[in-house]
């Protein structure tokens, strides 16, 4: 319902992440007008699965989450931490089609001091070709200009916006 609801008050193209585990998960949210899925703890509970959605819908519907915490994947809303190590993790569904990621720092999330740019730089030096997404930590105009510098195309970011430290206004000179 909420999905619903967003895709017919806003007019751009959004993603959905969170919660969803199962094929009808995915198509619900798909067909409730989210352009893209974002998908972590069942990439990591179900790879098998998670490999075929891949393959029925293209990749460019679906984002794999990579949380990390000390470069191991987390899941289930970061209650847990995994023992795989978070680059083969990426590395192995690029592998498989994938061409984006979501990959936050999630000791940075929220906590507005600084992106992990040392850590998605590495990301991008191993694979090139991957569209990053970074998120966590991202406190001002200028870390946001720190990642388009170190080749990171896109940013997630919330806290800096509610507490006033970057402005909307500001944000215009990245389109």
């Amino acid at each position: 319902d909420v999905v619903e609801k967003v895709a017919s008050e806003i007019f751009i193209p959004f993603s959905v992440g969170g919660g969803i585990s199962t094929l009808q998960d995915m198509r619900a949210v798909l067909l409730a007008g989210a352009e893209k899925i974002s998908v972590n703890s069942a990439a990591v509970k179900n790879p098998e699965m998670f490999t075929s959605w891949i393959s029925k819908f293209g990749s460019e519907k679906i984002i794999l989450g990579a949380d990390a915490k000390e470069k191991k994947i987390a899941i289930s809303g970061w209650e847990e931490t995994t023992s795989q190590e978070l680059i083969p993790f990426i590395k192995g569904y690029y592998d498989k089609g994938i061409t984006k990621v979501i990959c936050t720092d999630i000791a940075r999330d929220g906590m507005l001091q600084g992106p992990a740019i040392d850590l998605y730089k590495e990301i991008r030096d191993e694979i090139p070709f991957l569209y990053i997404i970074a998120s966590g930590g991202v406190s001002s105009i200028e870390d946001i200009e720190k990642l388009s510098e170190a080749g990171i195309p896109a940013v997630i970011f919330g806290k800096a916006i509610y507490e006033g430290k970057i402005q909307l206004k500001d944000l215009l000179r990245f389109t």
